[in-house]
């Protein structure tokens, strides 16, 4: 089992804060965590500027009634951090179905002495779904 390095660990207690506010579905939370010109790249390749990012919840679009984030890895670089993880979460997108098992690569950049998050790239995670 990896160890956590104290430099590490308040970015891990961001991605736990960034996935409770996910499936709260709470956009001002979010908005709190995101920097002003955050970019979120869906798995099918769409764009979302932070004001669109937070509109699928303050719009009641998106329903998440499960948002699990594990197998995270940190890489520091300065006042810059780059985070994989494997998501697997249960919502819907106005109505319809958007389950599903994800990879994503978040950018957190300090501001302030505070990390929050400047980007986020969501892929579809193949070897999750194969698994029984």
């Amino acid at each position: 089992m990896a160890t956590t390095s104290a430099a590490e660990q308040p970015l891990l207690d961001l991605v736990r804060e960034w996935s409770a506010a996910e499936l709260a579905g709470d956009w001002a939370a979010l908005g709190d965590l995101l920097t002003g010109d955050f970019v979120g790249v869906g798995p099918q390749g769409y764009l979302r500027t932070r004001e669109q990012w937070l509109a699928r919840y303050s719009s009641g679009a998106v329903r998440t009634t499960s948002f699990t984030v594990d197998e995270v890895r940190v890489r520091l670089y300065g006042d810059t951090a780059v985070l994989i993880a494997a998501q697997t979460q249960r919502s819907t997108n106005k109505g319809d179905n958007a389950d599903g098992a994800f990879r994503f690569t978040l950018i957190a950049v300090r501001e302030e002495g505070r990390w929050r998050l400047a980007g986020l790239h969501v892929s579809p995670n193949a070897a999750a779904a194969a698994t029984p």
